[in-house]
């Protein structure tokens, strides 16, 4: 019996200039996609990370109010590592983001002052793939970006938004969601791959608290494998993977 091949990834697109990144957690995007930003910035895109939290609750033998100040810190230097300056934090509380107008319009408002064409963000689903569970945080800040990708165009939902300043943008092309279980593109890993790890690793104190592995030993391996298994489904080339949503 013949085994049935598994459908390939399709080439992200390539017809834009400006991308916004909206997920929970500092180093959210360090494990979901950072070679495709390194990779995106070296062809002179421009791209924004807009974190919902500092990721205070994220280290157990770290208080919040020590916690948080340290992640954003790591948080910014990991973001330079691959060609990004604008980093924003819009103060939820970590663990506890809830889903609703409120984290819509946030993320609305950030969309309006950065008028992307691309929307990143990571997983919105339960689970990682029917194998591990995700977070509330990841699931509410996920799907609240696929809705605030509209929101933002629409100047009836959030009018006060205008009334700060903030004209609807309605020219968000596509949500491209990391750590997708059913992607449906990709992006060659190779050229940002090296940076990918030296970003992630940026995240010293986080990884510390995470694993007793070495922590370049831990972040190459995961990332490489990652990549590696992404490339099966895109020529063989190490790539990041993407569940696009068109708009």
């Amino acid at each position: 019996m013949t085994e049935p091949t598994s459908t390939q990834l399709q080439p992200m697109p390539g017809d834009w200039r400006r991308a916004l990144a909206v997920v929970a957690h500092p180093d959210d995007l360090e494990y979901g996609c950072s070679a495709a930003i390194a990779a995106w910035t070296d062809e002179g895109r421009e791209i924004a990370y807009v974190l919902a939290t500092r990721g205070e609750a994220g280290i157990d033998t770290l208080e919040p109010a020590r916690c948080g100040p340290l992640r954003e810190r790591e948080q910014r230097a990991s973001a330079a590592v691959v060609g990004v300056s604008e980093v924003e934090f819009l103060d939820h509380k970590d663990g506890v983001i809830e889903y609703g107008t409120a984290l819509r319009r946030d993320i609305a408002a950030a969309i309006r002052r950065h008028r992307p064409e691309l929307v990143i963000t990571l997983n919105h689903r339960d689970t990682w793939g029917g194998v591990a569970w995700n977070t509330p945080d990841h699931v509410a800040v996920g799907r609240a970006t696929l809705d605030a990708a509209g929101d933002a165009g629409n100047r009836w939902i959030f009018p006060e938004l205008v009334e700060q300043g903030l004209e609807p943008w309605d020219g968000v092309r596509w949500v491209a969601v990391a750590g997708s279980s059913t992607p449906t593109h990709a992006v060659d890993a190779t050229p940002g791959l090296e940076r990918a790890v030296r970003s992630l690793l940026e995240h010293r104190t986080y990884i510390e608290a995470l694993t007793d592995e070495d922590p370049e030993t831990y972040v190459r391996g995961f990332l490489t494998q990652h990549a590696e298994t992404t490339g099966e489904r895109f020529g063989g080339r190490p790539a990041v993977a993407f569940e696009l949503f068109g708009r």
